[in-house]
């Protein structure tokens, strides 16, 4: 609403008007939203329609597919493919902590220590952006190759032997091994963990720390009390902008792994792709999402709370 003020009699107080907005200026919001709301409509929601509707429909590709509300697509299809639905989580889950643990201190560092090379190591973070995702995970065949520097300095170190009572990793082979597939998910989403972690750090008041040092408050303390919890909100966005495509990924699966390390991603690509089975694979795409969901909220909660702080 706008106020105008009205003429009034010498010495009288004048009492402002209240004028309501235009209809034209109260549709401006909506008509700035229009645009993103068809597009949303047209590549998200109508895509989601078609493949809900794919998922309840019988047939073939030589007689066609037709609905027929054939729910048990979803039951069959969890049963015979929940281990690679569990295996996508761990790793996708594994990933996403390692990228925190390797995350959090890089984005402390470019927020509170970096000064004027803030930004050449911003762009370092997204540096791998620059070049296609496929030829940055097939770099890692070369890095994770038997006789890589990498395999026989982690040979060396006797690491292998953790990772191999892990059943991460068999003899001192790396590739085609669950570690092999890890680190590529961890390389590929890390920046999706950096900048989210970097913005919440870099809104920090430095005055809050200098505050928890005048009441002779240790580092650790500082980070445990005040540093942590600030940047929460980076935490719980990095974490889902990792964990979320990483736990339906499969290119690394498909070139870092092999068959015991598919994940639920290489076989929905494969029922679409090779065995032509739209419903099935329709059907492990939306139990993929409800479980994502379902994760996903919870841990939202959980992160409006004390419990993950």
């Amino acid at each position: 609403m706008t106020a105008t003020l009205t003429k009034e009699a010498p010495g009288s107080v004048e009492e402002p008007v209240l004028r309501k907005p235009s209809t034209r200026k109260r549709l401006v919001p909506y008509w700035l939203l229009l645009p993103g709301i068809i597009w949303l409509l047209v590549f998200f929601a109508l895509p989601m329609v078609y493949q809900a509707s794919t998922s309840v429909q019988t047939g073939s590709l030589e007689k066609g597919f037709e609905v027929t509300w054939h729910f048990q697509t979803y039951w069959d299809a969890f049963q015979e493919y929940w281990p690679q639905f569990v295996r996508s989580l761990l790793y996708a889950g594994t990933a996403t902590l390692l990228c925190l643990l390797l995350g959090y201190p890089l984005a402390y560092l470019i927020a509170f220590k970096a000064g004027r090379w803030r930004n050449l190591l911003l762009v370092l973070v997204i540096a791998p952006f620059f070049t296609s995702f496929l030829i940055r995970t097939l770099a890692w065949k070369t890095i994770l190759a038997d006789d890589s520097v990498v395999v026989q300095a982690l040979d060396t170190l006797h690491f292998l032997d953790v990772t191999n009572w892990l059943g991460w990793t068999e003899g001192n082979r790396v590739l085609a091994t669950p570690m092999a597939v890890v680190c590529g998910l961890t390389y590929n989403f890390l920046p999706f963990m950096i900048l989210p972690l970097y913005t919440s750090l870099e809104r920090i008041d430095g005055r809050l720390h200098e505050a928890a040092q005048d009441l002779y408050a240790s580092p650790a303390t500082t980070f445990r009390k005040v540093t942590f919890p600030l940047s929460m909100p980076g935490v719980v966005s990095g974490t889902l902008l990792t964990f979320i495509p990483a736990s339906g990924d499969y290119v690394n699966a498909e070139l870092l792994g092999s068959t015991d390390t598919k994940m639920v991603g290489n076989v929905i690509q494969s029922q679409f792709l090779r065995v032509l089975d739209y419903p099935t694979a329709a059907a492990l795409s939306f139990i993929l999402m409800a479980i994502v969901l379902g994760m996903v909220t919870v841990y939202i909660r959980k992160a409006g709370t004390e419990d993950l702080v």
